[in-house]
């Protein structure tokens, strides 16, 4: 069946097709009778606007992209989520697409959205991106008028709003509670070592070690890549010395170096104590559930989306950066604090 168009309706009613825009919507420049008469007739014909049209007739498209590293990170979901609320309840739609921590892969959806298909972009850079510093294709998309808001991982050499988790703070603070709860030789394993995020985790480990005057020991941090075997990896940790506490840096590493660590026989908590970050549904079910450290990606998302639709309506603002607070949630992966 042919699509009704506006002209099919104008030439309907021998009218012009800008009073048939104008009728359909809602135009008190319309007389009522016509205005429900062509309202009617349109609704009939199961006429719908071309969005396309309307959108560069306006100079908006009323959609937001995002673009996130992994979506197999609960945390990256729940932002999405947040992100994904604040849009529908301000009228946007979103495109969301993932760049599989490939920096190419990125440039490639930014250059789709510098094409003027968005009104904006929301980003966590790519560990590869992170790693070459290089994010040609995000200055060029600023420089085209495309407002940015950077989240999680993110680049000082881009200058553009932010919303950042205080990882420095969370690698610490987890640190010590462990340290707390009787940890002496904490072990790190950090899928995401090129990245922002897990060098700031890394370093606030270490200056919580530092404070409790213990030695850092670079063999108890596994930076792991998509082609190390963990089994074997952990192997050696537990091998190499009496291992107490183990962070994931997140969520799915935590819950399967808490497989591992079971399958070799040990009892978590009483022999290793293991927290992880990202509270997400996977540790909570676990056996025994996860102390996780929570970045509030729900949050996130909605403040990321409420300052990109505040920088739509008000390009020359001056940027702006915010810092989120983790939370600590003690499950039954740590001993308690006496």
């Amino acid at each position: 069946m042919k699509k009704v168009t506006l002209k099919d309706i104008a030439g309907h009613f021998k009218v012009s097709i800008s009073t048939v825009s104008k009728a359909i919507n809602d135009s008190h420049e319309i007389s009522i009778d016509l205005k429900e008469k062509i309202q009617a007739y349109a609704k009939e014909k199961h006429y719908k606007p071309n969005r396309l049209a309307l959108n560069l007739l306006n100079k908006s498209t009323k959609t937001i992209g995002v673009v996130v590293p992994n979506i197999l990170n609960y945390f990256f979901v729940q932002v999405l989520y947040g992100i994904e609320k604040v849009a529908n309840e301000s009228g946007y739609n979103i495109i969301s697409c993932i760049s599989n921590e490939s920096s190419a892969k990125e440039t490639k959806t930014l250059e789709f959205f510098d094409a003027g298909t968005v009104d904006g972009v929301i980003m966590s850079l790519a560990e590869e991106s992170q790693n070459e510093d290089k994010h040609d294709a995000l200055t060029d998309i600023i420089n085209n008028d495309i407002p940015v808001v950077l989240f999680d991982r993110v680049s000082d050499n881009v200058q553009c709003d932010k919303v950042v988790v205080d990882d420095f703070e969370a690698g610490y603070k987890i640190t010590k509670y462990l340290v707390q709860i009787g940890c002496k030789n904490i072990a790190v394993v950090n899928p995401i070592s090129s990245s922002s995020v897990g060098k700031l985790r890394l370093l606030g480990y270490k200056k919580a070690l530092q404070e409790f005057e213990i030695p850092f020991d670079p063999k108890l941090v596994i930076n792991l890549t998509v082609k190390d075997d963990l089994d074997l990896l952990m192997s050696f940790l537990l091998n190499y010395k009496t291992i107490e506490g183990i962070i994931g840096i997140d969520e799915l590493i935590a819950v399967q170096v808490l497989e591992v660590v079971k399958a070799r026989g040990y009892n978590v908590p009483n022999d290793i104590s293991i927290i992880g970050f990202t509270n997400g549904q996977l540790s909570k079910y676990v056996t025994p559930s996860l102390t996780m450290v929570s970045q509030h990606g729900k949050y996130i998302g909605e403040q990321t989306a409420k300052l990109l639709i505040n920088r739509i309506k008000n390009p020359e603002l001056p940027y702006e950066t915010k810092t989120v607070k983790t939370s600590l949630l003690v499950r039954d992966s740590t001993k308690k604090l006496q």
